[in-house]
């Protein structure tokens, strides 16, 4: 007489309950971006560490708060750099929107360069912090992701929409903001992911 010596097959999960999971996850990242971002021109880094995190757990692999504070500390080493520069662009902008006010001559034009030019930086630097990876060069990592931002328009727009999210959120609900930048950290490792495989 026949035994049957097989393994019982291990219990997935529903692709529901998985999907859920990952947005949960997503939640969990914003607010830990939000707390690593509270130095202010660290938040290229939190970003970096929380596109790491959620490839991490789109990949099934292990990972939590202390991978999270390691790549975090690794990415902040030279990511405060770009985080200060990304304030200066900021200020800059908000030098020309008071032009655009104060009615000088070009003003409006300037006024919209800068403010073009302010978005697509954005989109550049989230694409770079999704792109990240120990060692990387920041440098090197805003280059290719400034080529991508024009390569890929697609993929921009939908990043300046998750950036208009968080925007919106922030006006009607400000601590609603908070949770939603780990939503805008998976869209942009999606939006590398899908440029990736193309």
């Amino acid at each position: 007489m026949a035994t049957d010596h097989a393994r019982p097959k291990a219990r997935r999960e529903s692709l529901l309950a998985e999907r859920f999971a990952l947005f949960a996850e997503c939640l969990l990242t914003g607010v830990w971006i939000a707390v690593a971002s509270l130095p202010l021109v660290t938040y290229p880094a939190a970003f970096a560490a929380g596109a790491r995190h959620l490839r991490r757990r789109t990949a099934h692999e292990g990972g939590g708060w202390r991978e999270f504070a390691a790549d975090f500390g690794a990415a902040a080493r030279r990511g405060w750099i770009v985080g200060m520069a990304g304030w200066a662009a900021a200020a800059a902008v908000w030098v020309d929107v008071q032009a655009v006010r104060a009615g000088l001559p070009g003003g409006p034009l300037v006024g919209a360069v800068g403010v073009f030019a302010l978005i697509g930086a954005a989109v550049a630097g989230l694409r770079a912090a999704a792109a990240w990876t120990p060692g990387a060069s920041w440098r090197a990592l805003l280059a290719a992701a400034g080529r991508r931002t024009v390569l890929d328009p697609a993929g921009s727009f939908l990043l300046v929409g998750g950036a208009a999210l968080v925007l919106c959120s922030a006006w009607f609900v400000a601590p609603l903001a908070v949770p939603v930048l780990g939503a805008v950290a998976a869209a942009a490792v999606a939006v590398e992911e899908r440029h990736r495989r193309r």
